[in-house]
């Protein structure tokens, strides 16, 4: 098991942060959690291709979570040579009508791809590539899902379960991936929740969204509180999880620099006992479950 971080920002684009993605090797399975904005830029940087990914989780459909789908949809179809699985997208509705919207024969992107399948020249370029004619449309399966058991093809498993952030605007889920490596939980944006913490009981990490210093969004930020947690509310369901490792992730700029994540882990700390990791972008965790 190996943990990339693609993104860890919010929507507040920075020069270090913007967006969430993250990366899972497991059984070697590429498996990508969010598609935040940049995220196929991001794989590239860290030496994976689009047509690596063969399943896609979306915790929900905020844009910084999801505002790189498109591309990354349309560069793994188009630099397809036709030896790739069929990549297997999950997420809360609206999944299924958003990538239709996006990709499908009335999308946004149709007479981008229509081009492609169409024109001489993208022919020429495919084949160069290695794929042959004539050039298949994009194709994708992708379903929508919710809490319970997504799917487990053998090696590893996904089951999900309900959190709480922008409800009822929005769904939103967590993830678990069960291996024999161990278990980690992508927790997303949420709230401290009962449902979120049953997910996460007795799994090795926790990969949890952490808005800003609990004291501050308790004085001058209490809307917020109730979507999404802060630093005191991450311990909590570290500690209440029991799992060895807490990744604190989707930290916005005022607590991501040099003196402000160091009290968010101190922070932490006074709760949790485990181990506690500030994601950085582009980091990788070679054995994130121990």
């Amino acid at each position: 098991m190996k943990l990339h971080i693609l993104g860890t920002g919010t929507p507040m684009p920075t020069a270090d942060r913007f967006g969430t993605s993250y990366v899972l090797e497991v059984d070697g399975d590429y498996l990508m959690f969010d598609c935040g904005p940049a995220t196929t830029h991001k794989l590239a940087k860290i030496g994976l291709l689009p047509t690596q990914i063969d399943h896609l989780f979306f915790t929900h459909h905020h844009y910084d979570h999801n505002g790189g789908y498109p591309v990354f949809l349309l560069c793994r179809w188009d630099h397809s040579v036709g030896e790739e699985r069929q990549l297997q997208v999950w997420g809360p509705p609206p999944t299924v009508l958003i990538t239709e919207r996006l990709v499908g024969p009335e999308g946004a992107f149709y007479p981008d791809w229509k081009s492609r399948v169409e024109h001489p020249a993208s022919h020429r370029t495919h084949e160069l590539r290695g794929g042959s004619l004539p050039r298949p449309e994009p194709s994708f399966d992708v379903t929508d899902t919710g809490p319970g058991q997504v799917t487990a093809p053998g090696g590893w498993a996904v089951r999900a379960a309900r959190a709480q952030h922008y409800e009822p605007w929005l769904q939103s889920l967590a993830y678990r991936v069960d291996c024999d490596e161990g278990s980690i939980v992508f927790a997303g944006d949420t709230a401290r929740c009962e449902p979120v913490t049953n997910l996460g009981r007795g799994a090795d990490v926790l990969v949890v969204s952490c808005w800003d210093y609990q004291e501050r969004m308790e004085n001058e930020d209490r809307e917020n509180v109730a979507v999404i947690a802060g630093t005191l509310d991450v311990a909590r369901m570290a500690r209440d999880c029991g799992v060895q490792t807490l990744v604190v992730a989707h930290t916005q700029p005022s607590i991501s620099g040099p003196g402000a994540w160091e009290k968010v882990v101190g922070d932490i700390a006074r709760i949790y006992e485990g181990r506690i990791i500030f994601a950085e972008e582009l980091m990788t965790l070679e054995r994130p479950a121990g």
